[in-house]
């Protein structure tokens, strides 16, 4: 007996289809350009230069080469030190936004995100102007020269610190007011009460702002470059080995150790987030700090204090970049803006940072959301599902150098059917993707999880393609977690450095490479012009999104506003 299936059955036959392949696409991207790229630098850190494998021998020539094993020691000195500084400092500023009612918190918060604006090589540059052998405070240093570790520290705590403060707002913001209460009703000691419930509270936002703060420190390759003199480290010793000493199986060693480190420090803070729990209940009563001047003026002069440093950094860059030749002649021009040392390129590299910025917010926008949608809304394919939510948490243990190097070694091979994409601007648009993939990925995924999973069934019932109920139902009320991961593509694709150093060529130059070069060409003015035009371009574009974010829901999804 033949039994004839009703054709809405086989249309849903159809688009269980559709999203397997979906699945499939999704996956492909991160493994192709992620898996593949990390396989190809493993295997290219165990062969020789005849391309003969040697197994372990470049590690071992690399431990026995004093100048290159103390990289390590050094990274992970520079590291942990700017991790405990801006640690300290994004504490103290989290529990003034958080815990007090000093003035003026908006406007704080508005000044602390400004670093995330710039690329790590303009405080490095400001700090050149401010202690350098001609700067304005060169004798705070006490003899010492900004030039090495110092000016590593200084520069690193400026540009994580916004990360940091991000973290310990959260993990500071959800508390139990019945807890305090109970403490003042037994008379405890406001810093016992700090001791065995605000710092308890918050343990795990701060192991985690420690791991996010270490990595970000011993990957970075901007500040380090610029400022780091003679005092090495792992991610300059990347760049050297490959660019100065054309040494790419030795660039491969230095990429595998760099990166052992970083993946360390994101298993151990997945593995902690796993243990966290629940910090309030369905019946905890929101905390409200009460005025108090002592210490509201306290943690108010340390967050403006903070402040006024980030507006120092920046506006030093600013001036730097306006004035004719610091520090004999100082009045103001624009000709650093014209990029002389770049033969005319400099505004064609801020115009190709501008199209790579458009491309991977557009396209990373829709792929990362997608690719989260299915992996959250979809039945079935668990094994699929399980592994791209794997792939896509991999790229945040991934330094941006290690990536770029991995791409090197993957793409130019003459047999890889993908390496017509080496060297155009497309490849630029990969790496980048993937390198900020994981943080729009949690992002989008968090915003999926707080729509009800009746919208999918009731589309299902009603016979409506799913595509139909993510364009018109998924995608509209998800639009502001959308913009959110929008801006965030678009302000690290304008700022990256380390994840296309290798990668660009004379025809896709990127302003943030061209920063790099011409402070190496010597022209340090020109550098800081074209540093302030990144951060003002990420600024425009940031206001812009604050505007739209604004007017979309104000007007066009009033359902959201209360009442």
């Amino acid at each position: 007996m033949m039994v004839v299936m009703p054709a809405w059955s086989r249309r849903w036959s159809g688009e269980s289809l559709v999203r397997l392949l979906a699945l499939l696409l999704a996956l492909g991207l991160l493994v192709v350009g992620l898996l593949f790229p990390l396989a190809a630098m493993l295997v290219k850190s165990v062969q020789d230069r005849a391309g003969d494998f040697v197994g372990l021998a470049n590690f071992a020539r690399y431990l026995q080469t004093p100048a290159l094993a103390g990289s390590i020691v050094n990274s992970l000195t520079i590291a942990l030190t700017s991790t405990a500084v801006v640690v300290g400092l994004a504490f103290l500023c989290a529990y003034g936004l958080t815990r007090t009612c000093m003035p003026g918190k908006r406007l704080f918060r508005m000044l602390a995100i400004l670093p995330i604006l710039a690329p790590s090589l303009l405080p490095a540059i400001s700090l050149v102007y401010l202690f350098g052998n001609q700067g304005w405070f060169r004798e705070v240093l006490m003899g010492e020269s900004i030039y090495g570790p110092i000016g590593i520290v200084m520069g690193l705590s400026f540009w994580i610190f916004p990360h940091a403060l991000m973290i310990l707002v959260t993990a500071l913001s959800n508390s139990d007011a019945r807890l305090y209460e109970a403490a003042e009703a037994l008379g405890t000691p406001k810093w016992r009460s700090f001791l065995t419930i605000t710092l308890p509270g918050a343990r795990y936002g701060l192991i985690s702002c420690g791991f996010v703060a270490f990595t970000l420190a011993i990957t970075d390759f901007g500040v380090p470059k610029i400022i780091g003199g003679q005092f090495s480290v792992l991610a300059t010793d990347v760049y050297r080995q490959v660019v100065g000493q054309q040494n790419f199986q030795m660039g491969a060693v230095v990429s595998v150790i760099l990166l052992l480190p970083a993946l360390l420090s994101f298993v151990v803070d997945r593995w902690i987030q796993r243990r966290q729990v629940a910090q309030l209940s369905a019946r905890a009563v929101p905390w409200q700090p009460s005025p108090s001047p002592l210490r509201d003026g306290t943690f108010a002069a340390i967050c403006y204090g903070v402040g006024a440093v980030i507006l120092l950094v920046i506006g030093t860059a600013i001036y730097a970049s306006l004035v004719q030749f610091w520090p004999y002649n100082l009045s103001l021009t624009f000709k650093h803006y014209a990029f002389e040392a770049l033969a005319g390129d400099g505004w064609t590299s801020w115009g190709n940072s501008l199209k790579l910025a458009f491309l991977v917010a557009t396209i990373g926008t829709l792929a990362i959301f997608f690719n989260a949608w299915l992996i959250e809304k979809s039945q079935g394919y668990r094994p699929l599902r399980q592994g791209l939510h794997f792939l896509a948490m991999l790229p945040m243990a991934v330094p941006g150098m290690v990536l770029g190097l991995a791409y090197i070694f993957f793409f130019n091979q003459a047999g890889n059917p993908l390496n017509w994409i080496y060297g155009t601007l497309i490849i630029l648009v990969l790496n980048t993707l993937v390198h900020f993939y994981t943080v729009c990925h949690l992002t989008s995924v968090t915003a999926l999880k707080q729509l009800d999973p009746e919208f999918e069934a009731v589309g299902a019932s009603l016979k409506v393609p799913f595509w139909t109920t993510f364009r018109r139902v998924t995608l509209p009320v998800s639009l502001p977690a959308v913009l959110d991961i929008s801006v965030y593509l678009f302000v690290n694709a304008m700022t990256t450095v380390s994840a296309v150093v290798f990668l660009y060529t004379s025809d896709t130059r990127l302003a943030s490479v061209a920063v790099m070069h011409l402070d190496e060409a010597g022209y340090f003015a020109s550098a800081a012009a074209m540093a302030v035009l990144i951060f003002f371009t990420s600024l425009g574009v940031k206001l812009a999104h604050a505007a739209i974010s604004h007017l979309l829901l104000t007007r066009a999804q009033r359902w959201r506003q209360a009442g």
